[in-house]
């Protein structure tokens, strides 16, 4: 999961504890956080920085969340045909667990990583959700724990 460290980052989250991803509108991205369960461990990647990469970690902790940006006139996420009886636009809360010491970067992700791999690592690819199959989490936990 995607997010700009100056709109939400992981240390905002470490803060907060807890909270919803909200503000997806992406189909693609929100198919992917209604595929979520309880208890999926996601990581936290920081985009649109000088190092992009993955920050740290965070659990699904509740999901089929209406996402209440859509139902607020005044949010950019504001959606018109939405209703809190019939929402289009469903997220998933999250929660802090942990801060990498040594965030994976995108250079590493992109050297070790095939773009059949890892959806994060294809030219163009812009969701700020996508899926990461459990053999390849597996690989890139380890990373993290490699001093530069």
């Amino acid at each position: 999961m995607k997010s700009e460290p100056e709109v939400y980052s992981i240390t905002d989250l470490q803060h907060q504890r807890e909270t919803i991803w909200d503000g997806v509108r992406n189909y693609q991205a929100r198919n992917f956080l209604l595929q979520m369960e309880l208890g999926d461990l996601t990581f936290f990647y920081h985009f649109n920085t000088s190092y992009p990469g993955i920050v740290g970690l965070m659990p699904i902790v509740k999901t089929a969340i209406a996402d209440p940006t859509q139902f607020e006139p005044t949010s950019k996420y504001y959606d018109p045909k939405s209703s809190p009886e019939s929402p289009r636009c469903q997220t998933v809360g999250v929660e802090f667990v942990e801060t990498f010491s040594n965030p994976i970067l995108l250079s590493t992700l992109k050297e070790k990583f095939s773009s059949d791999e890892l959806l994060l690592v294809r030219p163009g690819n812009r969701l700020w959700v996508m899926p990461v199959l459990s053999a390849v989490a597996k690989k890139i936990l380890p990373i993290s724990f490699v001093t530069s």
